[in-house]
């Protein structure tokens, strides 16, 4: 039987503001449960105001792991002004830009996560380029361009530890879905060979390092 998280964490990430459904978040958090058998630390790319951070750290929680999460907070592309994701809440009322940071940190303080979680803010590419260690679980969830996805699986496929999990978020194999960037890094991972597809729920891939090759 899958893991699931406690209700009030699921209460927690029902309210926290964001896009991921709850049958994405249930499965991402069965996956999340299930690597930090490794003891390895559990990492996101794409935190914006903690939806998913809030799942990732209840089982990092529950393992005795810490849930690491990187975003610039910034806002990707479909979230600035003009764009059909923009929200005008996240956007510093000083400097006019996206700023996602706050709204995260009330985020984990409400579910009273905040000491499970490492926030790093910054670029993914360039955390990843001066990360030192090996992960358990890497999600993907950032920006959604070709640049960035690509980015994103190149800089943390490879601290990936043997055994553990890649989760890639809004993969739509057709292009009238959404977005393809997401789904040709899900193609890479799998053409590599280091990876095997463990489950598929909606848009989200869970697959497992089964060997080199990235």
């Amino acid at each position: 039987m899958a893991a699931a998280p406690k209700p009030e964490t699921l209460a927690a990430f029902e309210a926290a503001k964001g896009f991921m459904p709850v049958n994405e978040g249930l499965a991402l958090y069965a996956a999340a449960a299930e690597a930090a058998v490794l003891g390895l630390p559990l990492l996101e790319v794409g935190t914006y105001c903690g939806r998913s951070t809030i799942l990732l750290a209840d089982a990092a929680r529950e393992a005795g792991l810490t849930a690491i999460t990187v975003d610039h907070h910034r806002g990707s592309e479909e979230q600035q002004p003009g764009w059909e994701y923009h929200d005008p809440t996240v956007v510093d009322p000083e400097l006019g830009v996206m700023d996602t940071l706050p709204t995260f940190r009330r985020t984990l303080h409400k579910a009273g996560l905040e000491e499970h979680v490492l926030a790093v803010v910054g670029r993914s590419p360039q955390v990843a380029a001066v990360w030192g260690g090996k992960l358990g679980f890497v999600f993907i969830d950032g920006g959604h361009t070709d640049e960035h996805a690509t980015g994103d699986y190149e800089g943390w496929a490879p601290h990936l530890a043997e055994g553990g999990t890649l989760v890639i978020h809004d993969v739509f194999p057709d292009p009238a879905d959404g977005g393809q960037a997401p789904y040709r890094i899900y193609c890479r991972a799998l053409e590599s060979g280091a990876f095997t597809e463990v489950s598929v729920t909606d848009s989200m891939r869970v697959l497992k390092r089964t060997g080199p090759g990235i």
